[in-house]
């Protein structure tokens, strides 16, 4: 997963395939390169790029319509006592070191307009946690919008994940900011089960929507009351 800044309208996200732009004498700009994966360590060809306020991006930015769009993801879930549990996600970086309600995500990615979207959520799931999901049965759980306009659609698969292995990429970025120092993040550095309620307060306020359309599926197969 590219790093997100869905909950802040103001910020604005870009992710530039194979060339990224170097720009990080700019004000508010910073560059964050994938730099491995645990399914491929040797990709390299990314970029997510962040900057403030849209009226602070340079025009050859705010003229390029790279601003993400789109992301696919998993909602991996189990059912323990009769009772959901629901696996989120927290990014990882300065940015997100102190945030928590409204801040946590699904596992999930950006994906071109022409790829897969089902392929694309698969590989992010793997990338942020080191699990790969292979023959499982996937229910969708349709499309939801953020408050940034980015769209994001998800499937349900239930599984189990020890939450305490969680291998995920890395990025790297200049920090602190104008320092000239590059460190390297995970692009999720919790993971955690929790219950549908927790869930709510926990997630992306649009992605909160994933959880009770799960509960509904659930529910219409007879596995909830």
């Amino acid at each position: 997963m590219s790093q997100q800044l869905d909950r802040h309208d103001e910020l604005i996200e870009i992710h530039v395939q194979h060339d990224p732009f170097h720009a990080a004498s700019i004000d508010g700009f910073h560059e964050f390169r994938q730099i491995g994966s645990p399914t491929d360590p040797n990709h390299l060809s990314s970029a997510t790029i962040r900057f403030g306020h849209r009226a602070s991006l340079p025009a050859r930015v705010r003229d390029t319509g790279g601003v993400s769009k789109r992301s696919a993801g998993i909602l991996l879930f189990k059912i323990e006592d009769g009772s959901p549990q629901v696996l989120v996600v927290h990014p990882g970086g300065p940015f997100w070191k102190k945030k928590d309600a409204g801040a946590w995500s699904i596992p999930k990615g950006e994906h071109e307009p022409d790829e897969d979207a089902l392929a694309a959520a698969t590989r992010e799931f793997a990338e942020e946690t080191g699990m790969p999901l292979t023959d499982r049965e996937l229910s969708p759980l349709g499309e939801v919008k953020q408050r940034n306009g980015k769209l994001v659609t998800a499937w349900a698969i239930e599984g189990d994940f020890d939450a305490n292995a969680l291998r995920s990429n890395e990025f790297e970025m200049e920090w602190p900011p104008k320092s000239g120092r590059c460190q390297s993040f995970p692009e999720v550095d919790r993971a955690l089960w929790c219950d549908p309620g927790t869930a709510r307060e926990k997630l992306n306020p649009a992605q909160a929507e994933f959880v009770d359309r799960l509960l509904d599926l659930l529910r219409a197969a007879g596995r909830l009351p």
